[in-house]
This record gives structure tokens, sequence and C-alpha cells, in this order.
């Protein structure tokens, strides 16, 4: 590679002015050598934007379906059918019970997503909203995917509006990131072509905006697809975003390989993830928001990406099962306690907050409130593979 310190110079002239990079400048990004020099640079921007404070928030995961009719060859949580092996679907009480089981703990937002199951009613989507809604009225529920919303309204014959006007009447409050995967038809077509396209990605969360929802993006990157695919990515994000404004947080999905039909590649290096969240908060200039997904790469690079562009680190989590089932070896869950830790460990300011980036506690050096945490003892992370339980 060669260190092309006058184009680099330039390009960092544009983020400092605020003119918004190109495609080449994005690509050029990705190939500069100086990988420090990337993340100094998007350091500089994440600060300039929400200067050493880091977000978390009180959350936990539920996935109350793997059975799904789409053949993703990279997804390693999908059933096809219910009755293949490791295929599972709750019933509205065991997801009740997710809850039951937790109303001790400051839980602020639940996280769902499911499969794409040909045999369910549209009614099991709402009625799972509305038992959460009724055991705590407060929380905030960031529910069904893009893919998901889009397939309920070609499988019931409704309209992505009708469709999440029902959702939101049943206590939907926004919609979470995933199912972009890589935007790309190239790649779509060779990797996930049996769901939701790009446009129609982009279609449902243009919907939810105009309808008041915020929402999430993602990428997910260290498959098959070029750099030049993953710069067009994000510049067709950042086109969606100039148009509505309601993306509120990028999220770059590190590729895990086990238990899909991509196991043959390898997955992304701790460079290439620190070089994506640098590139994503470059390029997304007008996303508030970088998140790097400790659970997909681990505490210790989350860490470091704090100096890389990244200014949250997503949640608490527990019970993730859909990078736990392509071979994460990250824990499952997180304290609160656990989180405060890390990133004051990475010299930056930890600031609980709610779906909604509404702050609801900042890190002044003191104890969490009704948390102690001592700083001579490490955070209760640790590398472990889950054998994870088989619902029916």
């Amino acid at each position: 590679m060669i260190r092309d310190t006058r184009r680099f110079a330039n390009i960092a002239d544009k983020v400092r002015h605020e003119v918004p990079l190109d495609q080449d400048d994005g690509v050029f990004l990705y190939h500069y050598p100086d990988l420090l020099a990337v993340g100094a640079l998007a350091n500089d921007r994440r600060e300039r934007l929400h200067g050493d404070s880091t977000f978390f928030n009180v959350n936990f995961h539920i996935n109350p379906t793997n059975v799904c009719e789409a053949d993703c060859k990279f997804c390693s949580f999908a059933r096809l059918t219910p009755e293949s092996p490791a295929a599972y679907t709750m019933s509205i009480d065991q997801i009740r019970q997710k809850l039951q089981d937790r109303l001790d703990q400051p839980v602020t937002e639940i996280h769902i997503v499911n499969g794409l199951h040909g045999g369910l009613p549209f009614e099991y989507y709402k009625d799972c909203l509305r038992v959460l809604k009724q055991l705590r009225p407060d929380v905030h529920l960031k529910a069904y995917t893009a893919v998901e919303i889009h397939y309920f309204a070609e499988k019931y014959g409704m309209s992505h509006e009708q469709v999440l006007r029902e959702l939101i009447d049943a206590g939907l409050g926004s919609l979470p990131g995933g199912g972009a995967e890589i935007f790309a038809e190239r790649v779509r077509h060779k990797m996930c072509k049996d769901k939701a396209s790009a446009e129609q990605w982009l279609a449902v969360h243009r919907t939810a905006h105009r309808l008041g929802l915020r929402s999430n993006c993602t990428m997910l990157y260290g498959t098959i697809e070029t750099l030049e695919e993953r710069v067009d990515h994000m510049l067709r994000l950042r086109a969606l975003q100039a148009e509505t404004g309601g993306f509120q947080t990028f999220i770059p999905l590190a590729f895990h390989h086990e238990g899909n039909d991509f196991a043959r590649l390898p997955e992304p290096t701790g460079v290439d993830n620190l070089r994506t969240y640098a590139v994503g908060r470059l390029m997304l200039h007008n996303i508030p928001h970088i998140k790097a997904y400790w659970i997909m790469i681990g505490v210790k690079i989350a860490q470091v990406s704090l100096s890389f562009g990244v200014d949250d680190l997503d949640g608490t989590v527990q019970e993730e099962k859909i990078y736990h089932m392509a071979g994460a070896e990250t824990p499952q869950a997180m304290t609160r306690a656990d989180l405060v830790r890390l990133i004051r460990e990475a010299g930056r300011t930890a600031v609980e907050r709610d779906t909604l980036y509404n702050t609801r506690w900042t890190d002044d050096g003191a104890a969490l409130p009704g948390i102690r945490i001592d700083a001579s003892v490490p955070f209760s992370g640790h590398h472990t593979r889950v054998q994870l339980p088989v619902l029916s």
C-alpha cells in the first residue's frame, strides 16, 4: 500500500470542515496503511460529537423463534422448518416469563428479533409486544427488523405502513437495524436472495421514520463483499438519513463463520473491525452514533474501538442467541458495573441511556446507584462457549 499522506490530509480537512466524504474517499481510508491515523481522525470526529461520553443501556434480548423460510448462507441461527434440529418457537407465556424473571432488574429496553416463520399468525407478533407491555408498561420494545416487517406485509397482505401501525398500537417503540447485510445486489443474490431486497429494507425504515419511529442501521461485513461495496452500503444509509433523519445508530456487524454455509471464510480480524468502525464514523457524518456490539467482537476490541470512532457499546444484552449460535465465545451478558468498568478503563465517561438516548445516569467516578464498582476486581465478562438450550 502507498502512504499517500497528501490525499489523507485532504480527507482529514474535509472531515474537520464537515464536508461529506465520497465513495473514493471511503475506499481510500480502507486501504490507507496507517490504521492509527485513520482511527485518530475518526476519534476526533467522535469527540466533536460526543466528547468522552460512551453510551450503554440496560437491555435484554428475546428471540421468540428461529424457524425461518429464508436460507441465508451466512446465518447460523435460523432453522428452515419447525421440525429441524434445534428449531424452537416460544409460546406467549414463555415470552412473558422472560420478563417476569427480570422484574427486579432496571431493564429499560427489550430487543426482539425472529426468524421468518411461515406458520405463525400476525397476532402472535402483536401478542408478544402486548404481553411485555402489560407486565412492564415503561419498558421500550425495540422489535422486528425491516426484513421481518416486509415479510409480515407480504405474508398477511398488508402495506409496510399498516404493519407498523398495528405493531405500534401493540407497543412497538423502535426498530432494530438488522437484516441490511450488504446492499450490493451481487452479494445479496449469493447470500440472501430469498428475503427483503436492499430497496425493500430501506423502504421499511423510510416508512418507520415517517411514522415517528427511530431505528438503527447495520452492515454485515467480512463475507464476500468488496471494500467498494461496503462503502456503497454506507452511502446508501447516509442518503436515507439525509432524507428522513430517523437513524440513531450505525452498527457494523462482524461475520461469524461457525455453523453456516460460509464456514470456509475467515472471520474479520481485529484490524478490520477497528478500521470498519473508523470508516463508518467518517463516512456517516449525519448518523449520530456508532455502536460496537461487544458480544460480537469481544470486550477487548470493544474497548479499543472507543478510540476509533465508537461511542456506544450496546447494553447488558442477556441470552443473546444469534451470534452465539455462530460460534461467538463472548459472554451472553454483562452487568451495568461490568460495562462502566470497561468504559472507565478505556478513559471514557460512561453514560447510561434509554433507547432514544435520553440520559439516565452519567459516571462521575462515584458508585453506580445500587452497585459497588471495585477497581481492584476485574469485570465479570469471561470468554466461555455457551451451550444453548433447545426451546419448544
